[in-house]
């Protein structure tokens, strides 16, 4: 029924719409892998990921982990240089439970509190076989929360609204580099950022002819920063309108939604502190709106003096940095 409803709302999309059904998944933000789809800007794609440890939502194993990706969609017209954008109409979670990380990534915690953290161990092929770190949770698609289902806890219900987004969203990396599902960067990749939701448009620097575009890595629900390392992971039903900009020329991912614009500096995790992304996002940010805003430079320094709003991406990597809306008003 949930692809049907997918259908009837693509159709009101101007270009053609495309319903694909992936057989083979990769790890790479690669440039020479299979294109799945050929598409033009302004088509519609429906589609489907499976989640970080290789299974459907049919709790088949389809791929091994980690951050299995769907695609690589080529869209026509697409140039280095150039930017793509692409607006999700849907990320809607398909299954009935997903599963995270037992303990807090110790990137999260001070070196004193390490000393009495809880073991990682938690039950020995629970979730997936030779890993003991990784707990279930059960998703109410009907009303749409989110559940751990243990451990139990004596004080608290651990029971959450569900808000699902992708942790991977990216086109093949410049040059010959093939990073992994596991890191991001210019060109996107795993950015596990929670704003990436169902209504967001996504901006992203083109790279190869085609663009190459990824999706994957759903998660529904995850908190600022993944301090855990992980999401509540699963599948999803995805679509998707792809666009293109000419000559764009951006230097990483940017993010639209109702009420911000967010310049996202994206970056491999530990690489460097999130100083440095802080920099990066709000350089970013001082060009998009003396660019496409025609704001003076002076004012857009005020702007986001007093009216920004830095978001935690990842704990070890990424930040971005978000100015709202009505902040742009004209006089």
């Amino acid at each position: 029924m949930l692809r049907f409803v997918f259908l009837a709302a693509a159709a009101l999309a101007a270009g053609e719409v495309h319903d694909v059904k992936p057989e083979t998944f990769y790890h790479t933000f690669f440039h020479r892998h299979p294109v799945l789809k050929q598409i033009k800007p302004g088509d519609t794609v429906i589609t489907y990921t499976i989640d970080a440890g290789g299974q459907d939502s049919k709790d088949v194993r389809r791929a091994t982990p980690s951050n299995p990706l769907t695609g690589p969609f080529f869209i026509e017209g697409a140039e280095p240089g150039d930017a793509i954008t692409v607006r999700f109409q849907r990320i809607r979670m398909n299954r009935k439970w997903g599963w995270s990380n037992y303990r807090l990534g110790l990137f999260s915690l001070t070196p004193e509190s390490i000393e009495t953290t809880y073991p990682r161990r938690y039950k020995d092929d629970l979730i997936r076989a030779g890993r003991n770190d990784l707990i279930p949770w059960d998703i109410d698609l009907e009303n749409q929360t989110v559940q751990l289902r243990e451990p139990q806890s004596k004080h608290l219900a651990l029971k959450f609204p569900a808000r699902p987004m992708l942790g991977c969203v990216g086109v093949a990396a410049p040059g010959e580099f093939a990073p992994t599902s596991g890191i991001s960067g210019t060109y996107g990749g795993n950015m596990d950022y929670n704003e990436i939701v169902e209504g967001v448009t996504l901006t992203l620097p083109v790279y190869h002819p085609g663009a190459l575009l990824y999706i994957g890595d759903g998660h529904a629900l995850q908190a600022d920063g993944e301090p855990v390392g992980t999401g509540v992971e699963t599948s999803m039903d995805v679509m998707f309108t792809v666009g293109l900009r000419k000559n764009a020329n951006l230097p990483g991912p940017r993010l639209e939604n109702d009420d911000y614009i967010i310049a996202i500096a994206s970056q491999p995790e530990f690489v460097s502190s999130l100083d440095r992304t802080i920099r990066l996002a709000t350089s970013d940010m001082i060009h998009w709106l003396t660019t496409e805003f025609q704001i003076e430079p002076w004012a857009a320094h005020q702007l986001i003096a007093f009216q920004g709003r830095y978001d935690v991406i990842t704990v070890a990597g990424s930040m971005a940095l978000k100015i709202p809306k009505k902040a742009l008003a004209r006089r």
